[in-house]
């Protein structure tokens, strides 16, 4: 099985934390596609409303190599960091960019289907093709830091550009009149599943 699943709530959390940090290139990589063999409609669709609000998905397997040259040349010359939940095989994909390595790794514990702490603490490496790539301890739970509630709006990429249109300007985009962020979820603009996640963060 292609355990962890996907866990977009999760991956919110790692967005908001990134677009806080002002990270100047966010990217999805999303591992084990291998493991889904022809029927990947459903992974497909999970990650389609990432890209249609600006992220790259890149879709990779670290054990056939798919995928895994064009994470490495968007690399190359920069300073990047794979960050992610644990299990999702962060250092194997390290271990494919970058073979000599030797860096361990465990399998997905079969009894909890959350990934072993391989990595405990993070790295920076130089990669072959130029740039530095940071590999982290797996994470069970982010929360983002040094976030208040009424600027989280901010950091949803696709809510954010709506916010000076709303009535009133401390609006929480969860029930006033006016809000323009609860119109443009009615008209599609904004999914509903984004929608939701930006209001249980809030909470």
């Amino acid at each position: 099985d292609a355990e962890p699943s996907p866990h977009v709530r999760m991956l919110d959390r790692f967005l908001v934390a990134a677009e806080k940090a002002a990270i100047p290139e966010i990217r999805i990589c999303v591992n084990k596609i291998d493991l889904l063999g022809d029927d990947r409609a459903e992974i497909e669709a999970t990650f389609a409303p990432y890209i249609e609000i600006g992220y790259p998905v890149y879709t990779v397997s670290a054990r056939t190599g798919e995928g895994v040259e064009a994470l490495r040349d968007v690399l190359e010359g920069k300073i990047s960091v794979f960050t992610g939940p644990s299990g999702v095989g962060k250092t194997s994909l390290l271990n494919a960019i970058e073979p000599d390595l030797g860096r361990r790794v465990s399998a997905v514990s079969r009894a909890t289907t959350k990934g072993r702490h391989t990595t405990r603490y993070s790295e920076l490496v130089s990669l072959s093709a130029g740039g530095y790539l940071a590999d982290t301890p797996g994470i069970r739970a982010i929360a983002p830091w040094d976030v208040e509630p009424d600027e989280l709006d901010g950091y949803y990429v696709e809510i954010a550009p709506h916010v000076a249109h709303c009535r009133f300007q401390d609006c929480t985009h969860t029930h006033e009149p006016g809000c323009a962020v609860l119109a443009a979820v009615e008209r599609g603009e904004i999914t509903e599943a984004r929608y939701d996640s930006y209001l249980r963060l809030r909470e």
